[in-house]
């Protein structure tokens, strides 16, 4: 009786201890690749970023093309991609 007792509270502890650790390979992210490098200016509709979080372990930037043609990753590395988001970010700051 008290080897069950002992090994009840050890699988508790052990849960309880678990709980709270991230878990690596169940990552919730939008984009399954890098993303392309580069979509044309005039076809964006809308720009999402979406910051390094708990689900999801990189930046993602998201676009929304125009005429309903769907969603596209852009590759945060790549150059026109840190132009939108230093654009972004010059049009946030003027604003306040």
């Amino acid at each position: 009786m008290k080897t069950v007792a002992a090994l009840l509270v050890f699988v508790s502890l052990a849960i309880v201890a678990t709980e709270g650790q991230p878990r690596l390979g169940n990552q919730r992210c939008l984009c399954r690749d890098a993303g392309v490098k580069m979509v044309k200016p005039k076809l964006i509709k809308k720009v999402e970023i979406h910051p390094i979080s708990p689900s999801c372990g990189h930046l993602e930037v998201v676009v929304l093309l125009k005429n309903g043609a769907g969603l596209r990753c852009l590759n945060p590395e790549s150059l026109f991609t840190k132009n939108i988001i230093k654009r972004i970010a010059n049009k946030t700051r003027s604003a306040q």
